[in-house]
């Protein structure tokens, strides 16, 4: 997504019910168990995955304490949670390019849902790097200047002396880009300095985008999105849909 379409589809769901945000919440803690078990350690100061799954947590408000417990249940001796990292990738209304990342315990369970999801919205599932191909994998950081109160300047020197590689002001958004192995440390450099963030994570960044002209193709894009994201295994949704 482009930073203003990233920060649209921010504030549509800063205002979420209680059961969206507890659904998130539910995500990322899937996540943050792949990340100690793979990492072997729930310190996040050495366990890079760890860090980059807390970075993301925090920036959806995730309580600290639930990370905790999260991370403390994946160290447990008794935890059996299992779960296997898959990919999907296909066409959308228009031939928008769509990559679906979950996260499953079941791939006979979350395949049909995934190919039923693209079917039933006019679009069709593909093979593995059928659009990968066209997106870059990129550490997104976005803070948001709503009020003004942040020199953009400032922000922009603060984020490159930090390792960012790219910085774009889109409004009230401010789009803060870095190589994903960089990701890490550009986030704990920005903390420090202060800054807060309504999004940071390691993103799939489309090459290029697409406009939906027609209603029906808009209607069953946005369809096939939200019927992705309520999916309980699937944790990331990333297009090249323009949806400003």
């Amino acid at each position: 997504m482009s930073g203003h379409s990233k920060w649209h589809n921010i504030q549509k769901t800063k205002g979420a019910a209680d059961a969206k945000r507890s659904a998130a919440f539910t995500k990322i803690a899937r996540e943050i168990i792949v990340a100690v078990k793979e990492g072997g350690s729930g310190d996040p100061n050495n366990n890079s995955r760890l860090a980059t799954v807390i970075a993301k947590a925090k920036a959806v408000n995730m309580p600290n304490d639930n990370i905790k417990r999260t991370i403390d249940k994946a160290l447990g001796a008794g935890n059996t949670d299992s779960y296997e990292a898959v990919t999907y990738e296909g066409y959308g209304p228009g031939g928008v390019a769509v990559i679906v990342e979950a996260l499953t315990d079941n791939r006979q369970r979350t395949a049909p849902e995934v190919r039923h999801a693209f079917d039933k919205c006019n679009g069709n599932l593909g093979a593995i790097g059928c659009v990968s191909w066209s997106f870059d994998k990129k550490g997104v950081i976005i803070i948001d200047n709503e009020d003004g109160e942040l020199d953009e300047e400032t922000v922009m020197m603060d984020a490159l002396d930090a390792g960012a590689a790219d910085f774009e002001a889109d409004g009230p958004a401010l789009e803060i880009t870095c190589d994903p192995d960089a990701f890490n440390e550009v986030v704990k450099a920005l903390e420090e300095k202060g800054y807060s963030f309504v999004s940071a994570e390691v993103e799939m960044v489309p090459q290029n985008y697409i406009t939906l002209s027609g209603e029906g193709d808009v209607k069953n894009m946005q369809k096939l999105i939200d019927m992705l994201e309520d999916s309980d295994d699937v944790q990331n949704v990333w297009h090249n849909w323009d949806n400003d």
